[in-house]
């Protein structure tokens, strides 16, 4: 593991994408940056993608991460929400697998249990465990970008571990890992 890399947590969502972005120095979190993507201006789900996409690639040149961690979508009641989270998480998946970074993907609960230590917690509880651990004088308004904060710090608490999660470093490996499904 080298001695400094940048994080970037992304929560994908359709109207609201939050993101967060830590730097480790030494296996030392250092909190870079956290905001939002609103997108409830726009009517097309199509744009919305597209914007999605465009965003990611623009924090992906301007930051460099070396490493995305990004929220799965979870089973909720309404299964077109579901699929359109999907899709938002897909194409911010693109956008970093476009730029070779490696991404893994992190259940809600799983999130939350590395933050808080309860895999049930609130996005105010995780908020305000993500203030203390990095320092953070005020919280946004809304909770997204904290959710794809705590998305980076959980991978920081992760890393080295053998985490039951899913990986990609790029369209390769991506490929092999699903190829059921290819078409051929």
């Amino acid at each position: 593991m080298a001695n400094e890399r940048i994080i970037l947590g992304i929560d994908p969502g359709t109207t609201i994408m939050g993101f967060g972005l830590i730097k480790i120095v030494n296996k030392k979190m250092k909190f870079l940056q956290l905001n939002e993507l609103q997108l409830s201006k726009y009517d097309n789900h199509y744009q919305k993608l597209k914007i999605i996409f465009e965003r990611t690639i623009e924090l992906i040149d301007t930051h460099n991460p070396d490493e995305i961690a990004i929220e799965a979508p979870f089973f909720g009641k309404n299964v077109q929400s579901m699929l359109k989270l999907g899709r938002a998480q897909g194409v911010a998946m693109a956008a970093g697998l476009s730029r070779d970074i490696p991404i893994t993907e992190y259940e809600p609960k799983k999130i939350k249990m590395a933050i808080t230590g309860n895999g049930n917690a609130s996005k105010e509880q995780v908020a305000k465990m993500l203030q203390q651990l990095l320092g953070l004088k005020t919280l946004p308004k809304n909770l997204d970008s904290t959710d794809g904060l705590a998305a980076a710090v959980c991978h920081f608490f992760n890393s080295g571990k053998v985490v039951g999660e899913k990986s990609y470093t790029g369209w390769d490996a991506f490929v092999k890992n699903n190829e059921n499904r290819v078409k051929k």
